[in-house]
């Protein structure tokens, strides 16, 4: 239990230290999961049903969530439309995400119906007596299989599959061993526990109900207890910031640029995406938002500028494929591309997996400040 607690803590202090870079939903998820099992005890304690109980919550909370945010938000989610555009639109494209977006129209409508049925109506079996508390938490199961597939979401999927295993009864095919009566002082601890995350949960059950739901919300800085939620509007097209480095000291109309290739973002056309899911790549998603909107990037972006000007060799790393190896560039600059995928007969034809267009300039030609000499 020890050791748990102290992962829990370290990992809190980083996402509470860490602010924007740690904002994402399954920051808070992992925490509330991760401070629940310190609970569980030992291999020589039986899980205590109540904590069992309090994980079946979290899973509710995740799936109920999303499921009631997508009905108040897009009406495309409601038309059962939102999956014509998502599996390109969404942040970081997995190598199928281009085979999920060319599937018949008629398959997306049934994707998201059951998707709807998953999140709204199967998550109020968790409650029920097994096997159907079993059987809905299998359901969920293999429809996070399926987001794996379709995508790269970090580690949200993979930590939903294992609170929904924690559901699952699987006494008919393990003979649990005989394990002997746990200390009083557990119980009493797991007992006082329970009444404390029972106690916190009033404003996130509050929220699911509210004609104003937040998503991705935390109530107290411990992130025990919190709202969930995913993709309650849906982008129709996906803008990608290319940014782009040179070494010539003066811009001109003919300056030769060469573009910072990220890991997994879009980027050259002819690159299919790449699985880094459960691994996330945070600098790669903040690019994604900062395409939606400048304001997303406003406290971040321009240190991310020098620094790539300061050739700092920790924010080059970021980058897949460096567009100047040798030396820093002298001027940086981002633009803004429409990406879309390429029908079979573009893939045929040109061997990529994006056509691009230039929409605009993000952020124009832009050099190292030089500092007035004493």
């Amino acid at each position: 239990m020890l050791m748990w607690a102290a992962l829990w803590v370290l990992y809190l202090s980083i996402v509470n230290v860490g602010q924007i870079w740690y904002g994402f939903g399954w920051e808070s998820l992992l925490l509330e999961a991760g401070f629940l099992a310190v609970f569980l005890g030992n291999e020589r304690t039986a899980p205590p049903v109540l904590v069992l109980w309090l994980l079946r919550w979290v899973l509710f909370r995740v799936e109920f969530g999303a499921g009631l945010i997508k009905l108040r938000g897009d009406l495309c989610w409601r038309k059962l439309t939102c999956l014509d555009f998502h599996h390109e639109t969404q942040p970081m494209p997995g190598p199928l995400s281009w085979f999920f977006h060319h599937l018949p129209k008629p398959l997306h409508r049934v994707e998201v119906a059951a998707n709807h049925v998953t999140q709204l109506l199967v998550p109020v079996l968790l409650f029920t007596p097994q096997p159907v508390a079993g059987a809905a938490a299998g359901v969920m199961i293999l429809t996070q299989l399926w987001l794996v597939l379709s995508g790269n979401f970090a580690w949200l999927n993979w930590l939903t599959i294992v609170l929904a295993l924690s559901v699952i009864d699987f006494s008919p095919w393990v003979t649990a061993p005989a394990l002997p009566a746990p200390p009083l002082w557990y119980e009493v601890l797991v007992v006082a526990v329970t009444a404390l995350l029972l106690a916190l949960s009033y404003r996130p059950a509050r929220n699911l109900f509210s004609r104003r739901q937040a998503m991705n919300r935390s109530y107290d800085p411990l992130h025990l207890v919190n709202a969930y939620g995913a993709f309650g509007s849906i982008s129709r097209v996906r803008q990608e910031i290319v940014v782009e480095g040179t070494d010539e000291p003066v811009v001109h109309r003919g300056t030769v640029w060469r573009a910072y290739e990220f890991k997994g973002k879009p980027g050259d056309p002819r690159r299919l995406p790449r699985q880094f899911a459960p691994y996330h790549l945070r600098l790669d998603w903040m690019m994604w938002f900062a395409a939606l909107s400048p304001a997303y990037a406003r406290v971040w972006f321009d240190p991310f500028v020098e620094r790539l000007l300061t050739g700092d060799p920790a924010i080059a790393a970021a980058a897949a494929r460096q567009s100047l190896p040798r030396r820093p560039p002298t001027h940086v600059r981002a633009r803004v591309y429409r990406y879309r995928f390429t029908t079979w007969r573009e893939l045929r034809a040109t061997h990529a997996w994006w056509h691009r267009t230039l929409v605009r300039d993000f952020r124009s030609p832009t050099a190292l400040a030089r500092r007035a000499s004493p």
